[in-house]
């Protein structure tokens, strides 16, 4: 049971590799992370286990891969939703505390004598007027503050970033869909199921767990469970963030002066083509990768050129055919069922049809079809 979580979190790390390139940069971050839980839950096992003579050998890195696990994930969800990569300009304000942290304890690690260190991972009452001792006592204090406030600002901030960009997020799962982001909510309530044993379990500490067997294998079922939900969701992120663009008016600007007003004309020309004559917003799958590779160019400038030309970012651009297409469509079978329609018209669900309707038209679906059989009544009148 104690190696359990180790398994999964090292399935993971190796089945979530691969090019970023290829696969979204969140998934190929992903596998780093899960990288943290593994040295964590590793070292559980040595002290669990118990091998009182391996363990102190993992202690210092235990505390480091502790500290950082849950600013790891805030980073994740940072790439999911705001952040285009990782770097460490960028990302080291959130790693900079359990560095400075554990560096200070590893110093007092090294300056303590071994027995009387070896004798306090085990027993916190062993050598009690060492001012060595002492010190790691008091910085055990503090890494278990700083892991519990890590805890709840990982949660809340997640919670930040879904409810201003989950749109964003939710594109890596499915296509075209910027509704209720259920996706990017369940990646946040798997870590706070695993953040509340986590903190149980930090606050009754390690020496309370050693003889409660029963705590410890349904704390490890817990951990295993939310840690296969998060690698398993990762891995069933597509390729790239398919439609949702933060494009501002000053950087289309910025991407479109490198491109000669002819280049625009013809990469416009060439993409309304394949959306016109050849409707490849038919497809549900259409991401905007596919687009890119159909005009010949990159990312970038089919995304500014969208914006420059229609005013919109890519999922709108191709939800706008869609819609159209519905409308046709509908004309035609006015008996179709909501699922029938969406097969029909690209759309990858009905919750995902009902969201283009509303945005474009401000009506549900019940509501949009009342009008248009109220249009086609008129018609054959």
């Amino acid at each position: 049971m104690l190696l359990l979580p180790v398994y999964v979190t090292l399935f993971w790390a190796i089945a979530l590799m691969g090019n970023k390139k290829i696969h979204s940069v969140p998934r190929a971050f992903l596998s780093k992370f899960m990288l943290f839980p593994f040295v964590i839950y590793i070292c559980h096992f040595f002290y669990f286990a118990p091998l009182p003579e391996v363990y102190p050998y993992f202690d210092i890195l235990l505390q480091f891969a502790s500290l950082l696990v849950f600013p790891i994930y805030y980073i994740y969800f940072r790439l999911l939703t705001v952040d285009e990569k990782f770097s460490l300009k960028t990302h080291a304000v959130f790693l900079a505390i359990p560095t400075i942290l554990t560096f200070i304890y590893a110093v007092g690690v090294v300056l303590t004598p071994a027995i009387e260190y070896r004798a306090w991972l085990f027993d916190d009452k062993a050598y009690s007027n060492s001012v060595f001792v002492n010190f790691l006592s008091i910085m055990r204090v503090i890494l278990r503050i700083t892991y519990l406030a890590q805890v709840l600002l990982t949660v809340t901030g997640n919670f930040i970033l879904i409810r201003k960009y989950g749109a964003k997020a939710e594109q890596f799962y499915s296509d075209i869909q910027d509704g209720k982001f259920n996706n990017a909510k369940m990646l946040n309530y798997s870590i706070i199921i695993m953040s509340i044993a986590a903190f149980l379990f930090t606050v009754l500490g390690r020496r309370y767990l050693v003889n409660q067997d029963i705590l410890i294998y349904g704390g490890w079922t817990v951990f295993s469970a939310m840690l296969f939900i998060i690698g398993y969701m990762g891995i069933t992120q597509k390729s790239i963030n398919p439609t949702y663009e933060l494009v501002t008016d000053a950087i289309v600007q910025d991407q479109l002066e490198d491109i000669p007003m002819v280049a625009q004309k013809k990469l416009l020309r060439k993409m309304l083509v394949e959306f016109e004559t050849k409707k490849i917003y038919l497809n549900s799958q259409l991401n905007i990768m596919d687009v890119v590779k159909i005009v010949g160019t990159n990312r970038t400038y089919i995304s500014s050129i969208i914006n420059q030309h229609y005013n919109q970012n890519f999922c709108t651009f191709v939800n706008s055919y869609r819609v159209e297409e519905l409308e046709r469509v509908f004309q035609v079978n006015p008996d179709y069922t909501n699922e029938e329609l969406a097969e029909s018209c690209g759309f990858g669900s009905v919750n995902s049809l009902k969201r283009a309707i509303n945005s474009k038209t401000g009506l549900s679906i019940t509501e949009w079809k009342q009008l248009n059989i109220g249009d086609l009544n008129q018609s054959a009148d």
